[in-house]
């Protein structure tokens, strides 16, 4: 008997690889459980794709091409258009993740809310809560409610034609994994509907020129759940970071084909909502207690912004067992080669000892600037001696033990300076000349070991 031809098949919602069977672990990649059914192109249409003959498209030479900056509207709230690079471009999609809980809906509804009051008219789009609790919480963090008008509705086709009748100037969709559409036999949150809904919303955004920021849950390992082609259909991609004990709370920009993605946004929980925090450094440094040991203040790029925070360390004599290495709001496999570098090249070796090392305020430190701090927060509570309450150090460690200068080194110093820092540890670069702040001195250090020298002397 003749085959029969195959009508469906299975995409991986990590790696989009196809198979024709299901498999409990896709065989690209070896992710369990993510193969999702998807309709698979028939071979009528497929033999009528290849055989049809398409007409060459005009191609445009670079010299008569007009390169004119994008259109974008502020959104009144600065922190976030530091983010997007000024404002939301018109007719761009923003994808907007985090973990749950951790206040994606409050931006987005105090985005929403922002943006109507500036005279656009606004639609919250809601597949996962009743226009009662999304009023809940609008009136719970005093948000003006003018021009902002609530739809609770699950099928993309609807939510665009909803758009488009009510002429809507701004949108909000929470979430995209609620979506789905009537010719999809899949369930909501599956590859294809996904991929389906957020290719449509692609395309009325572009058409009409409506600004669209969509909600996107996240996995354990923090992406975007759903296929990884969704971040590549989007114009950007934002991750909204932070302890759920903290109040602190921070917007990275991991895509932005209009700004730039080095910017990060600074925020605050409160009870009212999110509040903005004009001043990261003196919000970190503001409970920080003076004489302890194990306390040290670094200054770490967020983007092109300076931001001073407090590095701790505890360093405990081992019971038994092996050593413990915790690290909070610092990377684990840096702290155990930053503890290897201290033992072979500053001749302090804690293999017989605990250690933990704390960002404070729940700040996530990525860059290596803070290499020499957690080294001196180390040395410090090793030696039970506390740094000056006015000194900072930052530096790139390397393995062998050489400190090394970072980027943006005046403002960082500009930074410490404004803040009452009277001393820095660090290496300085070698090239170009630099404005030393009034009152604010530098203590060169090039080597591991000469940084436990410094901190073994008497302050």
């Amino acid at each position: 008997m003749p085959k029969t031809a195959v009508t469906a098949v299975y995409v991986c919602a990590q790696c989009d690889a196809q198979s024709p069977k299901w498999n409990g672990q896709c065989l690209e990649c070896g992710t369990w459980g993510s193969l999702q059914i998807q309709a698979a192109p028939s071979k009528a249409a497929t033999a009528k794709k290849l055989g049809a003959l398409v007409a060459a498209s005009p191609i445009t030479g670079f010299g008569d091409i007009r390169a004119e900056d994008a259109r974008r509207i502020t959104t009144g709230i600065g922190e976030l258009d530091r983010v997007f690079g000024g404002g939301i471009v018109l007719g761009s999609v923003t994808l907007l993740g985090g973990e749950p809980g951790i206040g994606k809906s409050t931006l987005s509804l105090a985005l929403a809310s922002s943006v109507a009051a500036r005279g656009r008219k606004t639609l919250y789009v809601s597949g996962e809560e009743s226009a009662a609790q999304v009023k809940l919480r609008a009136d719970r963090l005093g948000l003006r409610q003018d021009g902002i008008y609530f739809l609770g509705e699950t099928d993309v086709d609807a939510i665009i034609a909803t758009l488009e009748k009510e002429g809507a100037e701004f949108a909000v969709i929470d979430s995209v994994q609620t979506l789905t559409a009537a010719e999809l036999p899949s369930e909501a949150g599956a590859t294809n509907q996904v991929r389906y809904a957020a290719a449509r919303l692609v395309g009325f955004a572009k058409a009409r020129g409506v600004p669209l920021i969509v909600i996107g849950h996240v996995t354990k390992d923090g992406n975007v759940a759903g296929p990884k082609t969704l971040e590549h259909v989007v114009d950007t991609v934002l991750s909204f970071e932070g302890e759920r004990s903290h109040p602190l709370r921070t917007l990275h920009s991991a895509k932005n084909r209009f700004g730039s993605t080095d910017e990060t946004g600074i925020f605050a929980m409160t009870e009212t909502g999110l509040a903005e925090i004009k001043n990261p450094s003196a919000y970190l440094l503001d409970e920080r207690r003076a004489g302890t040991p194990g306390s040290v203040i670094c200054c770490v790029m967020e983007g092109t912004r300076p931001m001073l925070v407090e590095i701790q360390a505890l360093v405990r004599h081992m019971q038994f067992g092996y050593p413990t290495r915790r690290a909070t709001g610092f990377d684990q496999a840096r702290l155990e080669m930053l503890v290897a570098v201290l033992a072979k090249r500053g001749g302090i070796d804690l293999g017989q000892h605990d250690v933990y090392v704390n960002v404070v305020g729940g700040l996530k430190v990525r860059e290596p600037a803070a290499d020499l701090a957690v080294l001196a927060a180390l040395v410090s509570a090793y030696r039970d001696r506390p740094l000056p309450d006015d000194a900072a150090a930052w530096g790139e460690v390397g393995l062998g033990g050489e400190v090394r200068s970072v980027l943006s080194a005046d403002r960082r110093l500009s930074e410490a300076a404004a803040l009452g820092v009277k001393r820095v540890l660090t290496s300085l670069p070698r090239s170009g000349k630099m404005k030393m702040p009034d009152g604010l001195g530098i203590t060169e250090i090039g080597t591991v070991a000469q940084l436990a020298a410094v901190i073994g002397k008497k302050n």
